[in-house]
């Protein structure tokens, strides 16, 4: 049963060194003020998972919790490259960065595996690629039926899976609604799961085609407003377009985001390097 708790505390309790981490929503609900308390608690060694890697992750990686990525597409979304993801990649600053990417559907398959209890996903996705020749997590399988050459993947399931919603109820029962990614599957996939939400109601109300998460499948809740900011909240708040074009410059230069770091983050003293 989900636990509703503070943030710096639920990252404490659920995020350890060495974990396998998703932060996932795609475009919208971005669980950014999670993965900026993980910064602040100075994790360390992390894989981190996400179909769409974008500033966030640019940023824990910049902060050195990263020693894997697992995803599918990176990039400053509308502007350019992630550039502090591209030093890990290209410098092994702060830490050497190992990758292994995927495409969209590969990756989607692979948290519905996960979710369901499966070993592996299969699909076509891959096919007239060279992601197999790269990644060693994508094999050709034989369709038992057909005899047709297929791709399996295998299951995505993190030891912390970290979500934002709009809403949920003092039980821990959560609701989100707009533009949904595999935020259901990411939680259902996961050991542990946090989910950031605008707010605690006292009770929730039906939304056409709201994803409802019930209690039991939550590990723990804190309520952040602003949580996924400078992405967009529907209902709450809109994008913030011009956060993403002034990352631009502090990513390209390691002491514009070391300054950064320091004023913005405030990191523990075990995350400065």
């Amino acid at each position: 049963m989900a636990r509703i708790l503070q943030l710096d505390e639920a990252i404490a309790k659920l995020v350890n060194d060495g974990d396998t981490v998703a932060l996932e929503g795609f475009t919208h609900l971005i669980p950014v003020a999670a993965g900026h308390e993980i910064i602040r608690q100075g994790r360390r060694d992390l894989t981190l998972v996400r179909m769409t890697p974008d500033i966030v992750y640019d940023q824990m990686i910049g902060a050195g919790c990263a020693r894997k990525l697992v995803f599918s597409w990176g990039g400053n979304p509308g502007v350019g490259s992630l550039h502090r993801f591209r030093d890990a990649i290209q410098n092994g600053w702060p830490v050497p960065l190992e990758i292994e990417e995927h495409s969209h559907a590969g990756m989607a398959n692979r948290y519905a595996a996960g979710a369901a209890g499966l070993p592996f996903a299969v699909l076509r996705g891959y096919v007239g690629t060279d992601l197999p020749e790269h990644t060693g997590t994508i094999k050709p399988i034989e369709c038992p039926f057909t005899g047709e050459t297929l791709a399996a993947v295998p299951a995505v399931n993190p030891d912390v899976g970290i979500i934002h919603a709009q809403q949920a109820d003092r039980q821990g029962n959560v609701q989100m609604w707009g533009i949904t990614g595999v935020q259901k599957e990411t939680v259902l996939a996961s050991a542990r799961s946090l989910v950031t939400v605008e707010e605690v109601v006292d009770e929730l109300t039906p939304r056409p085609g709201a994803v409802v998460l019930p209690r039991w499948a939550v590990t723990a809740v804190a309520e952040v407003p602003g949580g996924a900011r400078p992405s967009y909240a529907q209902g709450y708040y809109e994008r913030d377009n011009s956060y993403y074009q002034q990352w631009d410059p502090i990513s390209r230069d390691r002491e514009k985001f070391e300054q950064w770091l320091a004023s913005e983050i405030r990191t523990t003293e075990r995350s400065a390097r």
